[in-house]
């Protein structure tokens, strides 16, 4: 796998462009058809080549999103075998979506601003429906990032908000508190509407700050 890496760089190989074939592989480096194999669906597991059955191996479109779902199985045991790294998850949301917010301020317009108001009127609907409110929680975030307008900011976004969720969703749900979310929410759009990319950080820093005291709560009950 890692002889295949230095020949895309080598080779200066674009998505796609195709591998050599399995045979001129192994003539090149002197292994049999499972080397070559294992290690060519080693890098379509982590988005470097597409396999096309039939037809030749070629250099995969980049993804964020796989990129960072590569992620996923490490952040489930890291995220459930250590206090420490839950802390600093937490912590790390905190900044990253403070300046996704400003960024999204930066660049709103009328029609994104609509649509973040929508989602914030989806989630007021599902009041009485802990998952649902949770998933347009998360729905809520998500589109804060695609108003960003950064590919990075929506895909690394999805992911923390997964991770916590998914492995520790205590840490994402706060029962009896669902009319604050909304309105916190409903405060972040309004800064967004505004252009107002300090006031609006400052209202997701509060938003997110006032969680995570929550989360203390929750873990370290009094």
């Amino acid at each position: 796998m890692d002889r295949l890496l230095e020949l895309i760089e080598q080779r200066r190989l674009r998505p796609g462009d195709t591998l050599p074939s399995e045979r001129e592989l192994m003539e090149l480096y002197g292994v049999g058809r499972p080397a070559i194999r294992e290690a060519i669906q080693n890098l379509s597991r982590v988005g470097i080549v597409t396999i096309t059955h039939g037809g030749r191996t070629r250099i995969a479109e980049p993804s964020v999103r796989l990129a960072v779902e590569q992620m996923n199985l490490t952040a489930r045991h890291v995220l459930t075998n250590s206090s420490a790294s839950l802390d600093h998850l937490k912590e790390a949301r905190l900044v990253f979506e403070m300046e996704m917010a400003r960024q999204a301020a930066i660049r709103q317009t009328a029609a994104s601003v609509r649509a973040l108001r929508a989602r914030v009127k989806e989630q007021a609907a599902e009041i009485t429906n802990p998952e649902r409110f949770l998933a347009c929680d998360g729905a809520f975030h998500r589109e804060i990032a695609r108003i960003s307008g950064n590919p990075i900011f929506f895909a690394v976004s999805e992911a923390m908000f997964n991770w916590l969720s998914h492995f520790h969703i205590s840490l994402v749900r706060a029962p009896g508190l669902e009319q604050l979310t909304l309105s916190e929410h409903t405060h972040i759009v309004d800064a967004i509407e505004a252009g107002d990319p300090q006031a609006t950080a400052l209202a997701m820093q509060e938003h997110l700050t006032r969680a995570n005291n929550l989360y203390r709560q929750i873990e370290r009950p009094e």
